[in-house]
């Protein structure tokens, strides 16, 4: 029996199972590199063979089974929650029904319903979010704000940096607000990415604050997540003075 270059008889290696996508005439080679990365992702397929919106869903997986976030009853914020994988992982742990919805999601993009959600279609910079997200949640105290919220890159490292960093303050002083003693909150960051002015205000708020990036967060990503646990339950506003 003829045997393949890679070793075996006639066996593939891994390298030889990797999808290869064409450059299209109207693709730019950056979308072509994102979909053969997407194509051959297994998280993706996993996301899709398992029901989930995304492969994100992954990710507070992971960090909910690390650092256990998400409990039965909890009453959880989701940020930025397009296209809503985190919010199905959030309900399922929380056991949010539509007869008792404990799970809140907004953002400015169209999504499809998740059951066990209420999602807000609405920018969650503008000024009436925070009180239509409370109103939605009935009023009650939230147990962990969850963002996975990025503003679009502009290619201008020192302005990425500055939105990224202020994009987590919004959502770090919203959580501040909202979050009953003892809750939780978790955001998306990037290397060099949070200040330490923000991460001193946040340990004054916290029992506990860290820094944490999944497995399915990919390895050469600069993404990583924040996280405070044990809220004081002071509700100080984080980026306001005394």
């Amino acid at each position: 029996m003829a045997k393949s270059p890679g070793g075996g008889a006639g066996r593939q290696s891994i390298h030889d199972l990797k999808v290869r996508v064409k450059t299209a005439r109207n693709r730019k080679h950056s979308s072509t590199i994102w979909l053969e990365r997407q194509l051959n992702d297994p998280y993706v397929a996993r996301a899709k063979a398992e029901g989930y919106k995304s492969r994100a869903a992954f990710k507070l997986i992971e960090l909910n089974e690390k650092h256990h976030l998400l409990h039965p009853g909890n009453r959880v914020i989701d940020l930025g929650a397009a296209p809503g994988g985190w919010s199905q992982v959030a309900a399922r742990e929380t056991g949010s029904r539509e007869s008792n919805p404990l799970v809140v999601g907004i953002d400015y993009i169209d999504m499809d319903p998740v059951p066990g959600v209420i999602l807000l279609k609405q920018d969650f910079t503008e000024e009436s979010a925070p009180a239509n997200l409370i109103a939605a949640l009935g009023g009650h105290k939230a147990d962990l704000v969850m963002s996975d919220m990025a503003w679009p890159t502009t290619g201008h490292r020192p302005t990425d940096h500055l939105r990224i960093v202020s994009l987590v303050e919004i959502a770090a002083d919203f959580a501040v607000q909202v979050l009953a003693p003892g809750g939780s909150f978790i955001a998306k960051v990037f290397q060099g990415g949070t200040e330490h002015e923000l991460l001193a205000m946040l340990k004054r708020s916290f029992a506990t604050t860290f820094h944490a990036k999944p497995p399915s967060s990919r390895k050469d990503s600069a993404e990583t997540y924040l996280v405070a646990k044990g809220f004081r339950g002071d509700n100080r506003v984080i980026g306001g003075g005394d």
